[in-house]
């Protein structure tokens, strides 16, 4: 075994399934890298649900040539039949010699019987080269996968004394351009958006992506619990996105048949006056829909914070401060007493986004 030559086709393996990050659906971002005699024979990434395997590509590519090879994935290979046949009997059948893998995978119909059923042909397997890269790069997936929740990144921009507009409502723009593109990469690698009516009705947004790499626009997810999603926005008139709208049980019948002949679908969570967020994201788990990005103002922020739903924050913070007693803050809630019971974040990472600042964590409930 060679350290260093599996870190560095382990490496490319990963560097593969990061380009497919929001383009699969439910399923894992993975990567697969096949070599014999020192040379890469194949290479494949899992593109999109219900289509082949990372390793079915790379063994295609690698024909004759697989045999005896090493196998390099960044995820456990499936060993049961789902939308596509088990990735263990096709590295079997190829007769590959050792197979690499990155993690385990925490599905619990594979969950170690995948490394268990190659080795039982007398494949060496090595696990954990690069494990903790390829574990963050499924965050989403691992969640969803164990739970059947959605996995929720909040994005929000603010100045430095936490503003995400201006007293008078002005947001454009809080932050430069890079962090701006930044936010459409980050759509791309979610399935969903998600929006209050505050956002909708003071914006107008159209809630899609305009990165420079062509990908599948997000679902639009619009929390609105008296439903005053007006039927000229844009987010009804333009039916090229799917466009959900989660509401309370008072909300106007009239406004939801309106909504629905407009193609939007609406769902009742939770019996007040008000969404039940919790109900809402077992409601969107439901419907397989496995990340969310959150881009709420502060009422909404607050409450999926408050809730304990938020799994992942990225605070883009622009070098200004523009003060004001009525501005928007980022969460808007009642907060907490005590220093002690406030919500910290783990694993935080700080990186500059041109001109302004992004702080990212997982909060820690």
């Amino acid at each position: 075994m060679d350290i260093l030559n599996d870190e560095y086709y382990m490496g490319l393996a990963l560097d593969m399934a990061a380009k497919a990050s929001g383009q699969t659906g439910i399923n894992p971002v993975v990567g697969c890298v096949v070599v014999k005699d020192g040379a890469i024979v194949g290479i494949g990434t899992h593109l999109k649900r219900g289509t082949g395997h990372a390793e079915v590509h790379a063994l295609q590519m690698a024909g004759d040539a697989a045999e005896g090879a090493t196998v390099y994935v960044t995820l456990e290979p499936c060993s049961h039949f789902g939308k596509t046949p088990p990735c263990c009997e096709r590295i079997i059948d190829a007769k590959a010699a050792r197979v690499v893998v990155a993690s385990g995978d925490p599905n619990p119909a594979v969950s170690g019987r995948g490394i268990a059923r190659l080795r039982e042909e007398g494949i060496d397997v090595t696990v954990g080269v690069f494990e903790q890269r390829s574990q963050q790069m499924n965050e989403k997936f691992n969640k969803y996968i164990t739970t059947r929740l959605p996995f929720v990144t909040l994005k929000t921009a603010s100045t430095l004394d936490g503003k995400i507009a201006s007293h008078s409502g002005d947001s454009r723009w809080v932050t430069g351009a890079v962090a701006r593109e930044q936010v459409h990469t980050l759509r791309h690698q979610h399935e969903a958006i998600m929006v209050g009516i505050g956002t909708v009705l003071a914006d107008d947004p159209l809630l899609n992506t305009r990165a420079s790499v062509p990908a599948i626009d997000p679902i639009r997810i619009i929390v609105d619990s008296a439903l005053r999603l007006p039927l000229n926005a844009r987010v009804v008139t333009d039916r090229s996105i799917r466009t959900i709208v989660l509401t309370s049980s008072l909300a106007s019948s009239n406004n939801r048949q309106a909504l629905e002949a407009a193609g939007i679908e609406v769902f009742i969570c939770g019996k007040g006056a008000k969404v039940d967020l919790s109900e809402g994201m077992k409601k969107l788990g439901e419907l397989e829909i496995g990340s969310i990005l959150l881009e709420g103002g502060g009422q909404l922020n607050g409450a999926m914070l408050e809730a304990g739903l938020i799994d992942k924050i990225m605070l883009y913070y622009a070098t200004k401060i523009i003060g004001g007693l009525d501005a928007p803050g980022t969460f808007t809630f009642a907060g907490f007493e005590k220093m002690a019971d406030a919500i910290s974040l783990d694993r935080v990472s700080v990186e500059m986004a041109g001109e302004d600042i992004c702080v990212s964590g997982y909060p820690v409930y």
